[in-house]
C-alpha cells in the first residue's frame, strides 16, 4: 500500500521499504527547505514486478489527478527504468535514488533536464540528514546503510540502491538523540543489507559494535529494532547485544528467500539452510521470547515440489512467525530470468500455502504468550505492538499513541492479540 505524506501544497507518495519512508520524509523536508509548492513525488520500488507495476500506477494516478502539479518520479524503478517514466505524459521529472536525497534537485524545477539520473553504482553518499518527524508513524525509521555488495541472481537493487556504503556511528547517535528529544520511542534501523554495516568505514565497525554505541551513547532511547538481516554475517557483536541489551527489541527478521540448498545456491545466497536453523535455535536460547520473520520467494526457477517442501519444513523447524511471502517474478536480464521458470499458476498456489503456513506459526507464537505481560508502544486506536513484534489491541478507554504501556495478552484473534491494560 502507498503511503501519503502531504505538506505545504506537495505530497510524498513512498512505495516499498522502510528506506522509503525514512527517505520520504528527506524528501519533504527538501520541499520545504526550498519553499516547492505544488509538487507531487512518487517514491517507487521496483523489488518484484508488482511492485513496479503499482509504482507506475502510482505515477499514472498522480498525473491524472493532479494535472496542474508539478509531478516527480524517484526511487528504485525510476533509478533502473528512467525513461519509462519520463515519457509518461504529466511527468515533469525524474530523479534518481541518490539525487533525491539532494536539497539541489527540488530549486528551479522548471529548469531542470527532465531526466536527472547518476550513475548509483559509483555513488559513495551516506545519509547525513538530520529527521525530526515521521508524518503517520510512532515509530522513527533510520537509514544507516544503503545499497548491496552482492549479486543474487534474481535481484536487480544493487542497480537501484548502489553499491554498499554506511553511515558513520557518531552522525547515527547524533540524529537519534534529535529523534528521543522529539519524543520518538523507539527507532528501527534501516538499509538495503544491514548486517554488511561498516566495512566501508575506518575500523569496519560491525552491526553489533555499532547497536552497542548508540545504546550506550543514547540512554534515554526505549526500544531499538532492526529491520532486515542475513544470517551469513551475524556475528558475535550482535549475539552479545541479542543476549544482554534489553533495550534491544527481541525480534529478527530474516532475509531467507529459501529453505533448499540448492535454490539458495542457485539465487546465490550466501547462507544455507542449517545456518538458518542453527541461528535461530541458539538465539532462542539467549532471548526465549525472540520472534523471527523471514522473507521468501515462492517458486524460484527450478525448485521441484520437494525443494518447496523443504522451505516449508524450515518455516516449521525454525519457527518463523512473521512471513513476507512473495510469488517468484523475474526481472529482465536478471540470471534468474534465464533459468526455466516454474509455472506462474504454480508459484501463486506455493505462495498462499507459505503464507497459511505463517498464520499458524504465528497463531502458535500467539498463544504461547497468552497470560503474558509485555511492554507495548501503543501507534493509535489502541494498537500497537509488543517487545517481540506481537500485534495487540488493548481493551477499554482511549490511550494516546506513543505510550509504552504494560499490558497482559488474553485473547488470540487472526491478526492480533485482543489485551489488557496493566496498572
Amino acid at each position: 500500500m502507498a503511503e501519503k505524506i502531504k505538506t505545504a501544497g506537495n505530497q510524498v507518495i513512498n512505495l516499498g521499504c522502510r528506506l522509503n519512508i525514512y527517505e520520504g520524509e528527506v524528501i519533504k523536508k527538501h520541499l520545504i527547505d526550498t519553499s516547492s509548492t505544488e509538487c507531487i513525488v512518487i517514491n517507487t520500488c521496483s523489488v518484484t514486478q508488482e511492485a513496479l507495476r503499482k509504482s507506475k500506477q502510482a505515477v499514472h494516478s498522480a498525473c491524472k489527478t493532479h494535472p496542474n502539479k508539478k509531478i516527480i518520479v524517484t526511487g528504485c524503478a525510476a533509478q533502473i527504468k528512467p525513461h519509462d517514466f519520463s515519457q509518461m505524459h504529466g511527468v515533469n521529472l525524474v530523479l534518481g535514488n541518490e539525487e533525491k536525497m539532494n536539497q539541489q534537485s527540488y530549486v528551479d524545477l522548471n529548469l531542470k533536464d527532465k531526466i536527472q539520473v547518476g550513475d548509483i553504482l559509483s555513488s559513495k553518499h551516506t545519509n547525513k540528514n538530520i529527521i525530526q518527524h515521521f508524518e503517520n508513524h510512532t515509530r522513527a525509521f533510520l537509514e544507516v546503510q544503503n545499497g548491496c555488495n552482492h549479486r543474487c541472481t534474481f535481484c536487480t537493487i544493487p542497480f537501484g540502491r548502489g553499491n554498499s556504503r554506511s553511515t558513520p556511528i557518531g552522525s547515527l547517535v547524533q540524529q537519534i538523540k534529535t529523534l528521543v528529544s522529539k519524543g520518538y520511542q523507539e527507532v528501527v534501523l534501516t538499509g538495503v543489507d544491514i548486517t554488511d554495516y561498516g566495512k566501508d568505514l575506518p575500523g569496519e565497525p560491525t552491526l553489533g559494535q555499532m547497536v552497542k554505541r548508540i545504546l550506550n551513547l543514547v540512554p534515554d532511547l526505549p526500544r531499538l529494532r532492526l529491520s532486515s538481516v542475513d544470517v551469513a554475517e551475524i556475528n558475535k557483536d550482535l549475539l552479545d547485544v541479542i543476549q544482554s541489551q534489553p533495550r534491544f527489541m527481541p525480534h529478527i527478521h530474516l532475509s531467507l528467500q529459501s529453505g533448499d540448498n540448492m535454490i539458495l545456491k542457485r539465487m546465490k545466497r550466501r547462507h544455507t539452510r542449517e545456518q538458518v536453523l542453527k541461528f535461530c535455535s541458539f538465539v532462542r536460547t539467549l532471548r526465549p521470547e525472540i520472534a523471527f520473520g523471514a522473507d521468501i520467494i515462492a517458486g524460484f526457477p527450478t525448485e521441484t515440489e520437494e525443494m518447496f517442501q523443504n522451505t516449508i519444513d524450515l518455516v516449521r523447524e525454525a519457527k518463523i512467525q512473521f512471513l513476507h511471502v512473495f510469488p517468484f517474478s523475474p526481472h529482465e536480464n536478471t540470471p534468474a530470468s534465464r533459468m526455466p521458470q516454474v509455472a506462474f499458476e504454480k508459484r501463486k498456489i506455493r505462495a498462499n500455502i507459505l503464507i497459511k503456513e505463517g498464520k499458524q506459526q504465528q497463531q502458535e507464537f500467539f498463544s504461547k504468550h497468552l497470560n503474558t505481560h509485555h511492554i507495548t508502544l501503543i501507534e493509535k486506536n489502541n494498537k500497537g505492538y509488543t517487545e517481540n513484534y506481537i500485534p495487540i489491541k488493548v481493551e477499554g478507554g482511549v490511550i494516546s499513541p506513543n505510550t509504552l504501556i504494560k499490558v497482559r495478552l488474553k485473547h488470540a484473534n487472526t491478526d492480533h492479540v485482543l489485551s489488557q491494560k496493566v496498572t
